[in-house]
């Protein structure tokens, strides 16, 4: 009897061993390799929210406008992005252009890019009411900063964070001016919202006005901050008109362009045991996936935070748009970031 209980505990400490280590590697990033303690590589430290879509519009031709609710949703401030979890599990950055008093609703909208990635068709076919969303909670690169003056400037679908931007300088008192950009009045949304502004807002359709006369920058009040969101070509144009470009703001939709040629560098793999070599023509993601297929990404830009990794060692050259400085002092984006020198060691 007592050897049939010693067996019964034996066999019991193994189930719930096992189950111990199923948990763990269901939780690992990369398996068949070893889940951390407190994993950081591949997983994000933002916690996932659910919101349902209660409002589907069309403020523009090609623009997408989802209105989201939860209890659960998170306070945010101008300026600030969502990213969002498609149907289909790519991860897609969105700017919040609703009112940040508005608890739990979140707004965004989404220009359709017929010969993109694949996220805003996926969006445009698949998100409608009733739709079921994972989100992760807002961040913000693009504070508005409290200040007595601004010039917003903004290209298309680059409303979107400037939008929430106006009211609340409106509400601050702050003086400030906005120069809108489109290919034409049809495809630039919230027109109707702006035009309560009254001659605060100049609308530049190209079709109608050619390329936004940025001179006015030059006449702004002396500490006037300058917010730009919109294609490259705009922000580069806005940073060169600015009689000051420490005073510029911008928000990108690319990756900044690269800072010079790149180089070819080494990647060890310590958790792995392996290493790889980073070409000069490639990303150090692709490099890595090669001997590690299964290593997670989504946006290839540099954006969704998807494929940030704890460096172990090794200077990185930082060539995204999300990461604070604190998380660049330890870890990097494998889609867009490099070595600095000629190695970096990484925990895979």
């Amino acid at each position: 009897m007592r050897r049939a209980l010693a067996v019964t505990a034996v066999a019991g400490a193994a189930w719930v061993a096992r189950r111990a280590l199923s948990r763990r590697i269901g939780a690992s990033p990369l398996w068949p390799l070893p889940a951390l303690e407190t994993p950081v590589s591949g997983h994000s430290p933002r916690r996932r929210l659910r919101a349902l879509v209660v409002s589907r519009t069309e403020p523009a031709e090609g623009v997408l406008q989802l209105a989201l609710e939860s209890p659960d949703l998170p306070a945010w401030t101008p300026g600030a992005h969502v990213d969002v979890t498609l149907p289909s599990g790519l991860v897609r950055q969105y700017s919040l252009c609703g009112d940040p008093a508005d608890g739990g609703r979140y707004t965004i909208a989404i220009r359709l890019i017929a010969d993109g990635r694949g996220g805003s068709r996926e969006a445009h076919a698949r998100l409608v009411e009733g739709a079921q969303l994972e989100l992760r909670p807002p961040r913000n690169r693009f504070e508005l900063v409290p200040a007595s003056s601004y010039v917003f400037v903004a290209g298309g679908i680059g409303i979107t964070p400037i939008l929430p931007m106006l009211r609340a300088a409106t509400a601050a008192g702050a003086d400030w001016t906005l120069l809108y950009g489109g290919r034409s009045r049809a495809s630039m949304p919230f027109l109707a919202e702006l035009a309560a502004y009254g001659d605060r807002v100049t609308v530049l359709p190209e079709d109608e006005t050619g390329r936004p006369d940025l001179t006015r920058l030059s006449t702004a009040p002396p500490g006037t901050l300058v917010y730009c969101c919109g294609p490259d070509p705009l922000m580069r144009a806005v940073t060169a008109a600015a009689p000051d470009p420490a005073l510029v703001r911008l928000e990108r939709f690319a990756p900044a362009a690269a800072p010079g040629p790149a180089e070819p560098f080494t990647v060890e793999l310590r958790r792995s045991g392996r290493t790889v070599e980073v070409g000069a023509d490639e990303t150090t993601l692709a490099a890595v996936r090669r001997e590690l297929p299964d290593t997670p990404y989504s946006c290839q830009q540099g954006f969704c935070g998807t494929c940030q990794h704890r460096v172990l060692a090794g200077e990185v050259e930082h060539r995204d748009e999300l990461l604070t400085d604190g998380e660049r002092a330890d870890s990097m984006l494998l889609c867009v970031s490099r070595a600095k020198g000629n190695r970096l060691v990484l925990d895979l």
